[in-house]
């Protein structure tokens, strides 16, 4: 099978840092699934670990990527509930640069064959992230104030679909006027250009003291120590990545940097004004709770059929084309999901 290795870390490109080798098929375990995959999304995680600031990520030389969209090839001794031949779309725990990928089988789910590539990979990270941020991790509320921080990405627009189906009113912010316009479109009560405006005092100017119900952040840093500044009594922020970090070198003083940007946070205020911080990552909960992966991804899929869930698709490239999939989604311009297919 063909597999797309990571080879170097490379911050500025991506063609430099991926090499394009046959490796043999995997053979599933006895609780998972092996998927002939027709293609795989790309998430900002993966830009952070190909620049090497991915903790999670495995040693090099490695294959990457979070989900897979394709067929059953073989399936483990012990799983039920699949069996080959099916569709699925699968979370990955890496491998997914593939055309075979292994994964546990409470982390695939059915989807219809006539399912768009392209929108059925938004759902296995993306649309999962969103709903476990939103459903699980807090509560939405009808006329609930909700700041999405990169709300034209894929789980900022994931956040966004599902806050407006709630009812909520909802703050995004976003770089250009193209995404600005885009997120009018996707029902943004108030889109705030990021590199113009200073949403802190974008949103103080409109709430006054009063704050708002949620934020969920996937900068980290200084941004988020402000979404904390912003919010009510009863209030709550879901973190859910350090994106502003994309770019930085590593090293001791960039990591620093970093943690200073957050702040120290005491629990005192926190209980006394009856707000919360939560922070979410998949990989864990995947790795601890597959159930709760299984869980969502149905739900996911359920509430695009229902027409809930519209997952858009930014950008669509070949396998011959990753690296500039990469750096396209490292550029910030994509707006959506950037699939890559294995067709030629």
């Amino acid at each position: 099978m063909r597999a797309i290795v990571l080879k170097r870390f490379n911050t500025n490109d991506a063609k430099k840092a991926f090499v394009l080798e046959e490796r043999p098929i995997p053979e599933p375990q006895a609780h998972e699934v092996c998927i002939h995959a027709e293609g795989f999304g790309l998430n900002f995680a993966d830009v952070m670990a190909r620049q090497g600031l991915y903790q999670d990520c495995p040693d090099l030389p490695t294959v990457i990527g979070y989900e897979v969209v394709g067929k059953i090839h073989k399936v483990g001794k012990d799983v039920k509930h699949l069996k080959e031949g099916q569709r699925v779309v699968a979370l990955t725990r890496f491998g997914g640069y593939a055309e075979y990928a292994v994964t546990q089988a409470e982390a695939a789910a059915v989807i219809p064959e006539d399912m768009d590539m392209g929108i059925a990979t938004a759902l296995a990270t993306q649309y999962i992230t969103a709903y476990h941020c939103a459903e699980d991790s807090v509560r939405l509320h009808p006329g609930d104030h909700v700041l999405i921080q990169a709300a034209a990405g894929g789980v900022g627009t994931a956040l966004v679909q599902y806050a407006k189906h709630k009812g909520c009113i909802v703050y995004g912010t976003a770089g250009s006027e193209k995404k600005l316009e885009y997120l009018r479109e996707q029902g943004v009560d108030f889109p705030i250009n990021y590199r113009t405006t200073d949403f802190y005092q974008y949103i103080k100017e409109k709430r006054g003291n009063v704050g708002l119900d949620v934020v969920f952040d996937c900068l980290g840093g200084s941004e988020m120590k402000k979404g904390v500044k912003l919010l009510a009594t009863g209030g709550k922020i879901v973190f859910y990545g350090a994106a502003s970090r994309s770019g930085a070198k590593w090293g001791l003083f960039s990591t620093l940097n970093l943690a200073a940007g957050f702040g120290v946070y005491s629990p005192i205020p926190f209980v006394q004004n009856s707000k919360g911080m939560v922070g979410v990552n998949m990989l864990r909960i995947a790795d601890r709770r597959p159930d709760k992966i299984q869980y969502c991804l149905k739900n996911v899929i359920r509430l695009t059929q229902e027409g809930i869930f519209k997952p858009v698709v930014g950008g669509r490239f070949s396998y011959k084309e990753l690296d500039k999939a990469h750096m396209f989604l490292q550029s910030r311009q994509s707006i959506g999901k950037v699939a890559v297919s294995w067709a030629d």
